[in-house]
């Protein structure tokens, strides 16, 4: 069985000497959601279009919507998935285990960020450049484990 007071903390490295001062309105993963929103990367998903081919129709939209969209679902199977779990192991009321559906949450938000240009299609042709074009060039100057 799982140890969740293990696998989920709300340690946040480089902000040790803030917690004394923190009001209790809001919890670290929440924080870390409010991050992500407030964040320069992120705010700049607004510029990069989302295509969502659909029978029909083409939706269009830019991926900082789409990921506000992923976020909300993603909270809410979090949570369900919280609760299922607490249903069957209550004793985990007081651990960090009822704020999975904003751990979640922040994770949907975050997922676009650093993608390249042209989604999936986009990382093949980087992977192709450097595995079997011009980019190969560069292969003995890194160390092999810097290549892998």
């Amino acid at each position: 069985m799982m140890n969740w007071n293990t696998l989920i903390s709300a340690k946040r490295f480089g902000l040790e000497e803030f917690h004394q001062e923190r009001h209790e309105n809001r919890s670290e993963f929440q924080r870390d959601y409010d991050r992500l929103v407030f964040s320069a990367p992120f705010r700049r998903l607004q510029n990069k279009t989302q295509v969502f081919p659909l029978p029909g129709s083409i939706f269009v939209h830019n991926r900082l919507t789409h990921s506000l969209e992923v976020s909300c679902v993603g909270r809410s199977l979090g949570t369900d998935v919280a609760k299922a779990i607490l249903a069957r192991q209550p004793e985990l009321q007081n651990s960090y285990l009822p704020e999975i559906g904003s751990i979640v949450s922040a994770a949907c938000l975050a997922h676009d960020l650093g993608n390249p240009p042209f989604g999936h299609s986009g990382e093949r042709a980087i992977s192709t450049f450097f595995s079997e074009g011009k980019g190969m060039a560069l292969k003995e100057q890194l160390p092999a484990a810097q290549w892998e």
